[in-house]
């Protein structure tokens, strides 16, 4: 492991510790087979549903930390985590047992004309280092994925939800030794502050990939500073178009669920784009639904008019409002004379994460999905669906906006790496 001069090296030898013995587990994980690693999981997930109250508990006084240092609502829905909340995530640990076991996946093979038998086969990564904000639930995912793909991971939670996180890796590492498992293939980063985070970032040799998951700024930080390889998960600046095609009564559907459903999330939409041709029928309808529902309106000036007759909260939209990931019940809106002006408005402001278009034109639909440069488009379906569980890959590990290696929905295929194996009978090469 590098030194670094500039950190503490107390922080920097507890890092090294953590990985060392994360990366000597992994080298056991490797090596199980799927019946081991699938009991293990289920052992996790009933883990979990026992200690359900310890977990609220715990997690109870990350809120309460949360609310007296003024955590935006949006962020303290992310860390909240309750029964049912807890029900769902050890559910979603069961669910990654059944799928099936990306190791040992034969990619691609063949036999040479000199008998050479050669096979690509996915193996494990070795050991991931996740670095996420105030999502306890991510705590899981991440344990669960890298359990089942063979990896160890190493966890660095943010600050906001440490006794949330302290108390679910707990529960975790002891349903792993009472499976006969070393608890180190989950280890948390407890303290330390950012030099952790750094120190976990640059630990070439026992890392063997970082996935950042937050803000921005996070992942900003993380893939400019990482020495170790890094799969980006973006934020979510996502749009809906309503084409001039459009079914409006599905379309209405599809923003509100898009905004309203989990406005926190990162594929929640941010901004509606409609198109002048049906603006006048759309907007009344779809501005009154948003009102209703709390929607703070950031509006281009031509959206005025519209936004006044609707009673909706509102004020004139900044370029910077349009390229902002809002977190809360807070949209864009504005108007578009054509797709290319739509296209346009999602290549400079999008971040490469969901795009939407409702629209009845195949046209359209197949201009939009070619032309949108994003790691998921949707044609007249809810900006919400981008998700693991939802593409029935179980828990995700994040959802890369990147287009190296993985991008979209992450889960366990994007955690392995692969290995070539060749069979010979002495064969030399002349």
């Amino acid at each position: 492991m590098p030194q670094h001069t500039d950190l503490d090296p107390a922080v920097v030898a507890l890092v090294a510790d953590c990985a060392g013995r994360a990366k000597t587990a992994s080298r056991r994980l490797a090596l199980l087979s799927r019946a081991q690693k699938d009991a293990a999981l289920h052992a996790i997930a009933d883990a979990l549903d026992a200690a359900t109250d310890r977990v609220v508990e715990a997690n109870a006084a990350d809120l309460a930390s949360g609310r007296e240092h003024g955590m935006p609502a949006g962020l303290l829905d992310r860390l909240m985590l309750d029964a049912g909340r807890i029900g769902a995530i050890a559910s979603a640990v069961r669910e990654v047992a059944a799928l099936p076991d990306p190791v040992g996946e034969v990619v691609r093979g063949s036999t040479l004309p000199n008998g050479l038998q050669i096979r690509q086969v996915r193996v494990p990564m070795g050991v991931v280092g996740m670095i996420y904000e105030a999502r306890p639930n991510v705590t899981v995912d991440a344990a669960a994925l890298g359990l089942k793909s063979g990896n160890a991971v190493v966890l660095r939670g943010g600050s906001a939800a440490a006794q949330s996180n302290q108390a679910l890796v707990g529960v975790i590492r002891g349903a792993l030794e009472a499976s006969g498992l070393p608890a180190d293939a989950v280890g948390l980063l407890d303290g330390g502050g950012h030099d952790a985070a750094r120190a976990l970032m640059t630990a070439r040799g026992l890392v063997d990939l970082v996935i950042p998951r937050g803000g921005a700024e996070l992942i900003r930080t993380v893939v400019m500073e990482s020495t170790v390889p890094v799969i980006e998960t973006g934020i979510g600046v996502n749009h809906v178009y309503v084409d001039a095609a459009a079914d409006l009564d599905r379309a209405l559907t599809i923003v509100m669920n898009s905004k309203t459903h989990r406005p926190s999330v990162c594929n929640a939409a941010e901004s509606l784009l409609v198109h002048e041709a049906v603006a006048e029928d759309f907007l009344p309808k779809a501005l009154t639904a948003l009102a209703a529902a709390g929607v703070v309106l950031h509006v281009a000036p031509e959206v005025t008019r519209h936004a006044q007759a609707a009673g909706a909260a509102y004020e004139l939209a900044t370029e910077a409002d349009y390229a902002t990931e809002w977190h809360r019940l807070e949209m864009n809106v504005r108007l578009v004379p054509s797709i290319d002006e739509a296209l346009e408005h999602i290549r400079v402001n999008g971040s490469m994460h969901t795009e939407v278009i409702v629209t009845e034109s195949r046209s359209a639909a197949r201009r939009f999905v070619a032309e949108v440069d994003a790691a998921v488009v949707m044609v007249n379906a809810s900006s919400r669906f981008t998700d693991g569980g939802q593409f029935g890959m179980g828990a995700e590990i994040g959802i890369s906006t990147q287009k190296l290696h993985a991008r979209g929905p992450m889960a366990l295929p994007e955690l392995t790496t692969t290995k070539w194996i060749v069979d010979g009978d002495g064969q030399v090469r002349g």
